[in-house]
């Protein structure tokens, strides 16, 4: 579905010497380097998440898959097509949805502009009254698909905003942070819609997001991205078991610490009875274990895996010292 080769974005920006003469005729420019010989492959059905911090080149990537940005080198196939020659056939299996970007008028309902879209993609009224139907029913909008967009909370906006992107069933769809500034509520619709819908309609979708609770919930494969490189590609899981070392021991104490209780040093301890919240090592989790059955009283206790956003910096924090040393 898409392959990527030697991928390269080039960005040139005028520099300013504060002689206008100058900056006429002999302009000169730096370069920022937003992508840098980036290579992977998507297959069919696939829904991988492309994470990485502001400015590592995810949007870029996004946004020159879907033919909006030009490469300065590279070769990009989606779908068979070259996103950047933005051939209507292309166009029409493709959606780019980014988050709190408005593409419904805003002074009518969104069922005014889904009319709109219908006739832009060439839509079957039948086929499209169906879709329309569907979607509705996955995101639990029908009540509020008929009242002017100006009027709908940010939730219900991105409700119908991915649905007039979704009439004409692409087969790749781009989630470009579809659930920035959303509370929890819609963050979990949206969430469980995508989800639904990747099932029930076999779309490859990539998706980025800074809640890294999202990725995880969605993606099975993620691509780690960090000053335009590729620093991983894979399944979380795998990521998840390089690059996490340790585990959280969370204890509800039915007494109070005995004086004698020790850990040892390299075992992160935080301590508010009856709540005794331990980081250790994977691999000294037995040792610990045992040592506590032996020496406390508790109610209850849980094993948890290090956040993926602790394991995520840590990837970003390797790549950027790998890069800082000379060669």
């Amino acid at each position: 579905m898409i392959k990527v080769q030697n991928l390269t974005k080039i960005y040139r920006t005028p520099i300013k010497t504060g002689n206008p003469l100058r900056d006429f005729f002999a302009r000169q420019y730096k370069q920022n380097t937003a992508l840098d010989n980036v290579s992977f492959k998507i297959g069919e059905n696939e829904l991988v998440g492309l994470i990485g911090p502001n400015g590592a080149g995810k949007t870029t990537t996004m946004k020159i898959l879907s033919g909006i940005l030009y490469p300065t080198s590279g070769n990009i196939k989606v779908l068979g097509y070259t996103p950047s020659d933005k051939k209507p056939d292309f166009l029409k299996k493709i959606a780019f949805v980014m988050g709190q970007k408005n593409q419904l008028i805003w002074e009518l309902p969104a069922t005014d502009a889904y009319e709109l879209t219908r006739t832009i993609y060439e839509i079957d009224k039948r086929e499209f009254k169906k879709t329309v139907d569907d979607l509705c029913n996955l995101l639990d909008c029908t009540d509020f698909i008929n009242q002017p967009v100006k009027t709908l909370s940010l939730g219900q906006r991105m409700r119908v905003e991915l649905i007039n992107s979704l009439l004409h069933r692409p087969k790749i769809l781009f989630l470009d942070e579809p659930t920035i500034g959303l509370d929890i509520f819609a963050q979990t619709t949206i969430i469980n819609f995508i989800k639904e819908y990747q099932e029930r309609y076999r779309s490859t979708i990539i998706l980025t997001s800074h809640y890294m609770q999202d990725v995880q919930r969605l993606a099975k494969r993620i691509i780690v991205i960090n000053h335009g490189r590729i620093i991983f590609d894979g399944q979380l899981t795998k990521l998840i078991n390089k690059y996490s070392q340790e585990k959280t021991i969370n204890i509800i104490l039915s007494n109070r610490l005995p004086e004698k209780f020790h850990l040892p040093d390299d075992i992160k301890c935080e301590y508010d009875f009856p709540t005794l919240k331990l980081n250790a090592r994977k691999e000294n989790i037995a040792g610990t274990l045992a040592y506590l059955l032996k020496e406390i009283e508790f109610h209850d206790v849980t094993i948890e895996d290090e956040p993926i956003e602790e394991v995520i910096k840590k990837i970003f924090t390797s790549s950027q010292n790998t890069a800082s040393r000379p060669k």
